[in-house]
This record gives C-alpha cells, sequence and structure tokens, in this order.
C-alpha cells in the first residue's frame, strides 16, 4: 500500500472520530512540533490513553510554535502528514489541523479556547506535555487562565530529575489551584532532534519513528 493511500485512508478516519465527538467526555490534548513524531511520542500517548480511561488522544501539531520560532522547523503539512501516519493504525488516535490552519503563533490557550467551542459542554480536557516543559509553564500565555481550562498531565522521561518537577508541580497548585498530575511513562529515549541529526548524518533511523513516517521522510526528502 502507497503512502498517498494510507494518507486518504487516515483522514477518512478522522472525519468518523469527528462525527462521533458528541459522545466525547474524555479527551486529552497532545500539542507539539512532532518535528518529526517517533515511538516515544506515541507510547506516551497510548500509556495516558489507558491509565485516565480517556475517549481519545488529539495529536496537535503545531503551525508556528512561540517557544522555536528562531529554529527551522518543517513545513506544517509534512509534520501533519507524518503524524497521521503514525497514528492511523490506533482507533483512539485523532490528529487536529487546529493550529496549522491557522497563520497565527501557536499559543495553548487559543487552541483550548476554541476546542472548548468545538467539543460539548461536559467534555473533560487533558493536556499532555513533557514533565520538564511544566518547569517552564510561567512563561506560557496566559496561564493563569490556562490552567483553569484544563487539567495537565506531565510525562517524565528517562534521565529526568523528578525532585524538580514535584516541586514545580507543587507551586503551581498552590500559585494557580492548577490540576496537574505527573505520571511516569516507560518512554523510549528518543527524541526528534536526534532523528533529525542522524538524518542529516547520513545514519538510519529505523525503529525510532513507525514505518511509514520513515518512508515519508526519504520520500520526501526531509532533514538532510
Amino acid at each position: 500500500m502507497d503512502i498517498e493511500t494510507i494518507i486518504e485512508q487516515a483522514e477518512k478516519k478522522q472525519k468518523e472520530i469527528y462525527d462521533k465527538k458528541e459522545k466525547m467526555e474524555r479527551i486529552a490534548l497532545m500539542g507539539g512540533t512532532f518535528d518529526p513524531i517517533h515511538h516515544g511520542h506515541l507510547v506516551i500517548a497510548e500509556q495516558i490513553r489507558c491509565e485516565y480511561h480517556l475517549d481519545k488522544v488529539v495529536f496537535i501539531p503545531a503551525g508556528i510554535p512561540p517557544h522555536k520560532s528562531n529554529l527551522q522547523v518543517a513545513d506544517a503539512k509534512h509534520r501533519y502528514f507524518m503524524t497521521l501516519l503514525a497514528t492511523v493504525t490506533n482507533p483512539y488516535f485523532e490528529v487536529s489541523k487546529i493550529e496549522i490552519e491557522d497563520d497565527q503563533v501557536s499559543y495553548t490557550i487559543h487552541t483550548i479556547k476554541k476546542l472548548k467551542k468545538i467539543y460539548p459542554e461536559n467534555t473533560e480536557l487533558y493536556f499532555i506535555t513533557g514533565a520538564d516543559a511544566i518547569c517552564d509553564l510561567d512563561t506560557w500565555k496566559d496561564v493563569k487562565e490556562l490552567l483553569h481550562l484544563c487539567n495537565f498531565i506531565a510525562a517524565t522521561r528517562p534521565g529526568l530529575e523528578s525532585p524538580l518537577i514535584d516541586e514545580k508541580i507543587e507551586e503551581l497548585q498552590s500559585k494557580y489551584e492548577a490540576k496537574i498530575r505527573k505520571m511516569d511513562v516507560p518512554a523510549l529515549a528518543i527524541s526528534s532532534t536526534d532523528i533529525r541529526r542522524r538524518r542529516k548524518a547520513g545514519q538510519s533511523i529505523k525503529y525510532l519513528v513507525p514505518e511509514p513516517v520513515e518512508y515519508y521522510i526519504y520520500k520526501n526528502g526531509l532533514y538532510r
């Protein structure tokens, strides 16, 4: 099966999930540059989905990432298609274009507000982020309002010092009455940065990303 057919099937799956949105009650949002998406992202999303009994996890590729505006990022359409290819086999995973269709900087607060208008009023939203990002949460736009609009799940990764994360979570809970939960996830020690470095150096990226994503990267000459 070629990549174009897989993408077509993935987009069809998106429509089927969207048509059932009125039945959703517990949804996790996983934002990120996904440049490229890799197995570590998928492991985290699936582990959290199962742990919190979520109806689905929505992957949201950033349009113009606010914290990476000075870095070169692959075109949004490539990052969207790679995310589609990586998630198509999981019926509980969805990919949203909500940020890449916007020509403004992708602030999480704006995305959450838009989704609040789309999903039913009783929908409980969770935002998945890396535990290390929690330490920078004070720098996010309108953080106080953001922390009242949705729950946060901080996923740990290998090598991260958890005491620092615990202290920051306690600080945010005290300062903003935030609902933040930390979850230890046996994620693989894989990073998008390392994948791009390997690709540029002509090294193998096999098994670091799903096979269709690997094929897409090579076919479109990404990260050379």
